[in-house]
């Protein structure tokens, strides 16, 4: 037991490792809180590295049914390959002629460095009334009083 996470023996003899976030669901701050040495798990191997280090996860070991999404497609990313933008570079991918698809309502898929800008510039606003807010209360720096 770790803080990162569990070392776990496998069957074979072998030892891997299930990282603090492969544990649950949900949060895990404390992995004692879900695990206690001589536990028995059951484990999925995640990974093998070229080095011999076995990746392992208790939450993808669980027998669930994948709600949300549909197969054959990457989470979070738009379809296409080859890393570039559909549709001339539009939001949302483009490349369709006439009517939109029913997508239920969803959001188009951002790119990172839109998610980027739309933080830094509600980021800068929060932070711009916040100040505004401070030199109010405490009024300094020619802020208005009355």
């Amino acid at each position: 037991m770790t803080n990162f996470g569990a070392f776990v023996e496998l069957p074979d003899g072998k030892t891997g490792l299930v990282h603090i976030s492969e544990v649950a669901d949900n949060y895990v701050k404390d992995i004692n809180d879900f695990l206690s040495v001589g536990d028995q798990v059951e484990v999925k191997v995640i990974q093998v590295e070229n080095d011999g280090k076995i990746g392992l996860s208790i939450k993808k070991a669980k027998d669930r049914p994948a709600p949300e999404r549909p197969q054959g497609r990457p989470q979070g990313r738009p379809q296409g390959g080859g890393g570039r933008p559909q549709g001339g570079g539009r939001p949302g991918g483009g490349g369709f002629k006439g009517k939109p698809r029913g997508g239920g309502g969803r959001p188009p898929v951002e790119s990172f460095e839109d998610k980027m800008s739309k933080f830094l510039k509600d980021s800068e606003d929060r932070l711009s009334t916040l100040k505004k807010q401070t030199e109010s209360k405490r009024g300094g720096r020619g802020a208005r009083r009355g």
